[in-house]
C-alpha cells in the first residue's frame, strides 16, 4: 500500500462518493481526502464527513 511505502503524507483524490469511502480511506492512514464533487452534489455534509473520518481513523 502506498501509505506504508512512502514517508510523505498521502492525500486521496477522486472516486469518493459516500461516507463509507471516507471511512475506508481513513483506516488506511491517508492524511487527507478530497471530496469536492460529493460535497457539491450534497451526498453528505462536511460535518458528516469529518465525523466519519475521525471515528474511523
Amino acid at each position: 500500500m502506498l501509505v506504508r511505502s512512502v514517508t510523505i503524507p498521502v492525500i486521496a483524490s477522486g472516486g469518493v462518493g459516500n461516507l463509507e469511502d471516507i471511512a475506508a480511506l481513513a483506516k488506511t492512514g491517508v492524511q487527507g481526502v478530497i471530496v469536492g464533487t460529493a460535497l457539491y452534489e450534497n451526498r453528505f455534509s462536511l460535518r458528516e464527513a469529518l465525523k466519519v473520518a475521525g471515528d474511523a481513523g
